[in-house]
């Protein structure tokens, strides 16, 4: 088997989560509360957004998916905070030889609007990733009420990651 793939300069990787919503669970997007009568159903804390993130770390290196690394029948894993995820895949990362270049995400949600959380969230992901602020896009979105996000039964979260070769 060749060896070829671990001298790429670039590495590219996209993920998406999504987790039901439900009455009586936190909101949690980036490491960010979000006040919300309904919150991620998950066997973590269900942070969409740092699930599609880590992901999409490990899709760049090919190690696999989040389920390999935290499973979710796992009971050490219960309630779990995602940044511990995140940290742990950087940690991979970083020891594969790579660093975050940019970062692109994308939450759909119907409500509530995220705009007032969006600088927090950008500023979690920089700090967890240890990027610039300006390196980290987040933008939100409804499902204009269509398919289980715009019905308001789930929150979804999209990443798409350029890691670049540690000189």
């Amino acid at each position: 088997m060749s060896q070829e793939n671990s001298k790429l300069e670039y590495r590219i990787g996209s993920s998406k989560d999504i987790h039901t919503l439900s009455l009586n669970r936190k909101l949690m997007l980036a490491g960010v509360h979000v006040p919300s009568p309904l919150g991620e159903v998950a066997h973590s804390d269900g942070d969409v957004v740092y699930h599609a993130l880590a992901e999409s770390i490990l899709g760049a290196l090919a190690l696999g998916d989040l389920g390999k690394h935290f499973p979710d029948n796992d009971p050490a894993t219960e309630n779990m905070d995602s940044a511990i995820i995140v940290r742990h895949v950087v940690k991979l990362m970083k020891e594969n030889g790579y660093k975050v270049n940019n970062v692109d995400i994308f939450i759909s949600l119907e409500a509530p609007k995220l705009k007032d959380y969006i600088a927090k969230m950008k500023y979690n992901v920089s700090f967890e990733l240890d990027i610039p602020y300006d390196c980290v896009s987040i933008k939100a979105g409804t499902n204009e009420k269509m398919g289980p996000v715009g019905e308001n039964i789930a929150v979804e979260a999209t990443s798409t990651i350029l890691l670049k070769r540690i000189d």
